[in-house]
Protein backbone atom coordinates (compact mmCIF):
# COMPACT_ATOMS: atom_id res chain seq x y z
CA UNK A 1 0.00 0.00 0.00
CA UNK A 2 2.80 2.13 0.50
CA UNK A 3 4.21 1.81 -2.56
CA UNK A 4 0.94 2.42 -4.22
CA UNK A 5 0.75 5.59 -2.35
CA UNK A 6 4.44 7.06 -2.88
CA UNK A 7 3.65 6.34 -6.90
CA UNK A 8 0.91 8.24 -6.74
CA UNK A 9 2.04 11.19 -4.47
CA UNK A 10 4.79 11.29 -7.56
CA UNK A 11 3.02 11.21 -10.20
CA UNK A 12 1.01 14.30 -9.17
CA UNK A 13 4.11 16.11 -8.12
CA UNK A 14 5.13 15.15 -11.81
CA UNK A 15 1.83 16.34 -13.44
CA UNK A 16 1.34 19.54 -11.34
CA UNK A 17 4.60 20.33 -12.44
CA UNK A 18 4.06 20.16 -16.25
CA UNK A 19 0.93 22.04 -15.43
CA UNK A 20 2.99 25.21 -14.43
CA UNK A 21 5.31 24.65 -17.16
CA UNK A 22 1.99 24.40 -19.26
CA UNK A 23 1.20 27.79 -17.58
CA UNK A 24 4.52 29.57 -17.89
CA UNK A 25 4.55 28.54 -22.04
CA UNK A 26 1.07 29.92 -22.43
CA UNK A 27 1.63 33.30 -20.23
CA UNK A 28 5.18 33.59 -22.48
CA UNK A 29 3.10 33.01 -25.75
CA UNK A 30 0.41 35.53 -24.77
CA UNK A 31 3.07 38.24 -23.73
CA UNK A 32 4.84 37.53 -27.33
CA UNK A 33 1.74 38.03 -29.51
CA UNK A 34 0.85 40.88 -27.79
CA UNK A 35 3.86 42.61 -28.11
CA UNK A 36 3.61 41.33 -32.05
CA UNK A 37 0.41 42.77 -32.31
CA UNK A 38 1.93 45.95 -30.63
CA UNK A 39 4.67 46.12 -32.71
CA UNK A 40 2.60 45.84 -36.01
CA UNK A 41 -0.02 48.53 -35.10
CA UNK A 42 2.51 50.58 -33.71
CA UNK A 43 4.85 49.99 -37.30
CA UNK A 44 1.19 50.77 -39.17
CA UNK A 45 0.77 53.90 -36.98
CA UNK A 46 4.21 55.33 -37.86
CA UNK A 47 3.71 54.89 -41.56
CA UNK A 48 0.31 56.20 -41.85
CA UNK A 49 2.33 59.37 -40.25
CA UNK A 50 5.33 59.10 -42.06
CA UNK A 51 5.95 62.00 -43.73
CA UNK A 52 7.52 60.57 -47.00
CA UNK A 53 4.90 58.80 -48.09
CA UNK A 54 3.58 62.06 -50.08
CA UNK A 55 3.53 62.75 -53.92
CA UNK A 56 4.62 66.25 -53.48
CA UNK A 57 5.22 66.08 -57.34
CA UNK A 58 3.97 65.32 -60.62
CA UNK A 59 7.13 63.68 -61.40
CA UNK A 60 6.37 60.73 -59.03
CA UNK A 61 3.49 59.87 -61.18
CA UNK A 62 4.64 56.94 -63.65
CA UNK A 63 2.73 56.79 -67.20
CA UNK A 64 2.98 53.51 -68.77
CA UNK A 65 1.25 52.30 -72.24
CA UNK A 66 0.68 56.18 -73.45
CA UNK A 67 1.96 56.43 -77.40
CA UNK A 68 -0.48 59.95 -78.56
CA UNK A 69 -0.88 61.13 -75.43
CA UNK A 70 1.80 62.77 -73.61
CA UNK A 71 3.03 61.60 -69.71
CA UNK A 72 2.68 65.52 -69.07
CA UNK A 73 -0.35 65.82 -70.12
CA UNK A 74 -2.22 62.84 -68.47
CA UNK A 75 -0.48 64.11 -65.26
CA UNK A 76 -2.31 67.39 -65.45
CA UNK A 77 -5.51 65.64 -65.85
CA UNK A 78 -5.21 63.95 -62.37
CA UNK A 79 -7.51 66.18 -59.77
CA UNK A 80 -4.65 65.61 -57.18
CA UNK A 81 -3.83 68.72 -54.93
CA UNK A 82 0.23 68.65 -53.83
CA UNK A 83 1.68 67.29 -51.39
CA UNK A 84 -0.88 64.77 -51.19
CA UNK A 85 -1.03 61.53 -49.10
CA UNK A 86 -0.14 58.44 -50.71
CA UNK A 87 -2.41 56.33 -48.60
CA UNK A 88 -5.60 58.88 -49.19
CA UNK A 89 -5.09 58.20 -52.54
CA UNK A 90 -8.24 56.02 -54.24
CA UNK A 91 -6.91 54.53 -57.44
CA UNK A 92 -10.13 53.19 -58.77
CA UNK A 93 -11.19 56.74 -58.82
CA UNK A 94 -8.64 58.06 -60.45
CA UNK A 95 -8.91 55.32 -62.90
CA UNK A 96 -12.55 56.25 -63.89
CA UNK A 97 -11.68 59.80 -64.02
CA UNK A 98 -9.15 59.40 -66.54
CA UNK A 99 -11.51 57.00 -69.30
CA UNK A 100 -13.79 59.83 -68.74
CA UNK A 101 -12.30 62.97 -69.19
CA UNK A 102 -9.48 61.96 -71.91
CA UNK A 103 -9.55 59.49 -74.64
CA UNK A 104 -8.61 56.42 -72.59
CA UNK A 105 -10.09 53.50 -73.09
CA UNK A 106 -8.88 51.73 -69.91
CA UNK A 107 -6.79 52.88 -67.27
CA UNK A 108 -5.09 50.86 -64.17
CA UNK A 109 -3.87 52.70 -61.28
CA UNK A 110 -1.62 51.21 -58.77
CA UNK A 111 0.05 52.63 -55.35
CA UNK A 112 3.95 52.18 -54.58
CA UNK A 113 5.18 52.60 -51.08
CA UNK A 114 8.78 52.81 -51.38
CA UNK A 115 9.37 54.92 -53.41
CA UNK A 116 6.36 56.38 -52.76
CA UNK A 117 4.33 57.18 -55.77
CA UNK A 118 1.63 55.66 -58.39
CA UNK A 119 2.23 53.73 -61.47
CA UNK A 120 -0.79 54.30 -64.19
CA UNK A 121 -1.41 51.97 -66.96
CA UNK A 122 -3.45 53.37 -70.04
CA UNK A 123 -4.83 51.91 -72.92
CA UNK A 124 -5.62 54.54 -75.35
CA UNK A 125 -8.28 55.27 -77.71
CA UNK A 126 -6.63 55.57 -81.10
CA UNK A 127 -8.47 57.09 -83.61
CA UNK A 128 -9.40 55.58 -87.02
CA UNK A 129 -11.20 58.27 -88.76
CA UNK A 130 -12.07 61.83 -88.74
CA UNK A 131 -15.85 62.08 -87.70
CA UNK A 132 -18.40 64.51 -89.11
CA UNK A 133 -21.50 64.99 -87.61
CA UNK A 134 -24.08 67.76 -87.57
CA UNK A 135 -27.10 68.51 -85.00
CA UNK A 136 -30.31 67.48 -86.06
CA UNK A 137 -31.49 70.46 -87.76
CA UNK A 138 -34.27 72.76 -86.79
CA UNK A 139 -36.42 76.40 -87.38
CA UNK A 140 -33.44 77.90 -85.48
CA UNK A 141 -30.38 75.92 -86.69
CA UNK A 142 -31.21 75.63 -90.57
CA UNK A 143 -27.13 76.23 -91.39
CA UNK A 144 -25.34 74.43 -88.12
CA UNK A 145 -21.97 74.00 -88.58
CA UNK A 146 -20.81 70.13 -88.37
CA UNK A 147 -18.91 69.17 -84.97
CA UNK A 148 -15.73 67.27 -86.05
CA UNK A 149 -14.44 64.21 -83.93
CA UNK A 150 -12.33 60.94 -84.09
CA UNK A 151 -14.04 57.71 -83.39
CA UNK A 152 -11.46 54.62 -82.34
CA UNK A 153 -11.89 51.12 -84.00
CA UNK A 154 -14.98 50.27 -81.80
CA UNK A 155 -17.09 53.82 -83.25
CA UNK A 156 -16.36 55.73 -79.44
CA UNK A 157 -16.73 58.91 -80.55
CA UNK A 158 -14.19 61.86 -78.92
CA UNK A 159 -14.18 65.44 -79.99
CA UNK A 160 -10.92 66.26 -81.61
CA UNK A 161 -10.67 68.91 -79.02
CA UNK A 162 -10.24 65.94 -76.41
CA UNK A 163 -7.02 65.25 -78.49
CA UNK A 164 -5.10 68.64 -79.64
CA UNK A 165 -4.38 69.50 -76.07
CA UNK A 166 -2.85 66.17 -74.67
CA UNK A 167 -1.03 64.49 -77.72
CA UNK A 168 1.74 66.35 -79.92
CA UNK A 169 1.92 62.98 -81.81
CA UNK A 170 -1.36 62.68 -83.36
CA UNK A 171 -1.86 61.97 -86.88
CA UNK A 172 -5.03 62.50 -88.49
CA UNK A 173 -6.39 59.51 -90.15
CA UNK A 174 -7.35 59.51 -93.73
CA UNK A 175 -10.98 57.43 -93.25
CA UNK A 176 -13.36 59.85 -92.19
CA UNK A 177 -16.93 59.23 -91.72
CA UNK A 178 -20.43 61.47 -92.25
CA UNK A 179 -23.31 61.19 -90.35
CA UNK A 180 -24.70 60.80 -86.46
CA UNK A 181 -22.39 58.90 -84.87
CA UNK A 182 -25.48 56.80 -82.57
CA UNK A 183 -26.87 55.48 -86.32
CA UNK A 184 -23.72 53.54 -87.41
CA UNK A 185 -21.76 53.06 -83.99
CA UNK A 186 -23.23 49.90 -83.61
CA UNK A 187 -22.07 48.90 -86.90
CA UNK A 188 -18.60 50.37 -87.17
CA UNK A 189 -16.41 47.77 -86.03
CA UNK A 190 -17.67 45.31 -88.99
CA UNK A 191 -17.40 48.18 -91.39
CA UNK A 192 -14.04 49.51 -90.15
CA UNK A 193 -12.37 46.25 -90.45
CA UNK A 194 -13.93 45.52 -94.11
CA UNK A 195 -13.40 49.23 -95.13
CA UNK A 196 -9.36 48.81 -93.44
CA UNK A 197 -8.80 45.19 -95.64
CA UNK A 198 -10.46 47.01 -98.95
CA UNK A 199 -8.43 46.31 -101.49
CA UNK A 200 -10.38 49.40 -103.48
CA UNK A 201 -8.97 52.32 -101.56
CA UNK A 202 -11.96 54.41 -99.14
CA UNK A 203 -11.32 57.54 -98.16
CA UNK A 204 -15.09 58.46 -97.30
CA UNK A 205 -18.05 56.64 -95.28
CA UNK A 206 -21.15 58.84 -95.57
CA UNK A 207 -24.08 57.81 -93.37
CA UNK A 208 -25.95 60.71 -93.30
CA UNK A 209 -29.02 58.76 -95.01
CA UNK A 210 -29.27 55.40 -93.35
CA UNK A 211 -31.08 54.38 -96.72
CA UNK A 212 -27.84 55.18 -98.79
CA UNK A 213 -24.39 54.13 -97.95
CA UNK A 214 -22.72 55.97 -100.12
CA UNK A 215 -18.72 55.85 -100.47
CA UNK A 216 -16.33 57.73 -101.52
CA UNK A 217 -13.45 55.35 -103.19
CA UNK A 218 -10.62 55.52 -106.00
CA UNK A 219 -13.03 54.48 -108.05
CA UNK A 220 -15.60 57.16 -107.61
CA UNK A 221 -18.68 57.34 -105.40
CA UNK A 222 -20.01 53.95 -105.24
CA UNK A 223 -23.93 53.85 -103.30
CA UNK A 224 -24.76 50.94 -101.42
CA UNK A 225 -28.46 51.51 -99.89
CA UNK A 226 -28.95 50.72 -96.19
CA UNK A 227 -26.21 48.97 -94.45
CA UNK A 228 -26.68 45.21 -94.74
CA UNK A 229 -24.91 42.38 -94.11
CA UNK A 230 -23.97 42.02 -97.60
CA UNK A 231 -21.88 44.84 -96.66
CA UNK A 232 -18.79 42.64 -97.46
CA UNK A 233 -19.69 41.20 -100.61
CA UNK A 234 -20.50 44.74 -102.27
CA UNK A 235 -16.52 45.65 -101.39
CA UNK A 236 -15.74 42.06 -102.68
CA UNK A 237 -17.67 43.28 -106.11
CA UNK A 238 -15.72 46.63 -105.89
CA UNK A 239 -12.45 45.28 -105.97
CA UNK A 240 -13.56 42.86 -109.28
CA UNK A 241 -14.53 46.46 -110.82
CA UNK A 242 -11.21 47.79 -110.28
CA UNK A 243 -9.87 47.64 -114.15
CA UNK A 244 -13.16 50.17 -114.84
CA UNK A 245 -11.14 53.23 -114.76
CA UNK A 246 -9.48 51.93 -117.98
CA UNK A 247 -12.62 51.46 -119.85
CA UNK A 248 -14.82 54.35 -118.43
CA UNK A 249 -13.54 58.35 -117.84
CA UNK A 250 -13.73 58.63 -114.11
CA UNK A 251 -15.21 61.88 -114.94
CA UNK A 252 -18.33 61.01 -116.93
CA UNK A 253 -19.11 58.26 -113.91
CA UNK A 254 -21.55 59.27 -111.31
CA UNK A 255 -21.91 56.81 -109.09
CA UNK A 256 -21.16 53.37 -109.13
CA UNK A 257 -24.30 51.30 -107.62
CA UNK A 258 -23.90 48.34 -105.71
CA UNK A 259 -27.60 47.76 -103.90
CA UNK A 260 -27.80 45.06 -105.61
CA UNK A 261 -24.38 43.36 -105.63
CA UNK A 262 -25.55 40.51 -108.24
CA UNK A 263 -26.64 42.69 -110.83
CA UNK A 264 -24.05 45.82 -109.96
CA UNK A 265 -24.48 49.52 -112.62
CA UNK A 266 -23.19 52.35 -113.29
CA UNK A 267 -24.68 56.12 -113.38
CA UNK A 268 -23.22 57.64 -116.14
CA UNK A 269 -23.31 61.26 -116.60
CA UNK A 270 -24.35 62.64 -120.34
CA UNK A 271 -24.89 66.24 -121.64
CA UNK A 272 -28.29 65.96 -121.03
CA UNK A 273 -29.33 63.62 -118.52
CA UNK A 274 -27.71 60.76 -116.46
CA UNK A 275 -27.72 57.08 -117.83
CA UNK A 276 -27.59 53.92 -116.28
CA UNK A 277 -25.70 51.26 -117.87
CA UNK A 278 -25.25 47.40 -116.48
CA UNK A 279 -21.91 45.99 -115.33
CA UNK A 280 -21.09 42.64 -117.07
Amino acid sequence: MSNIASVSESQLSNRRKQLRRTRRIKFYQKIWRTLLVGGIAGSLLWAITLPDWMIRQPEQIKIQGNYWLSAEAIRSLLPLSYPQSLLQVQPHVLAEFLESEAPIASALVSRQLIPPGLTIQIRERQPVAIAEQSKPQTRKTKNSTPTLGLVDEQGIWSPKSSYEPLSANLQLPNLKVIGQNSVYRPYWFDVYQAVSHSAVKVFEIDWRNPANLILKTELGNVHLGPYSESFPTQLRVLDQMRELPKRTQKSKIAYIDLQNPDLPSIQMITDHDSVQSRVK
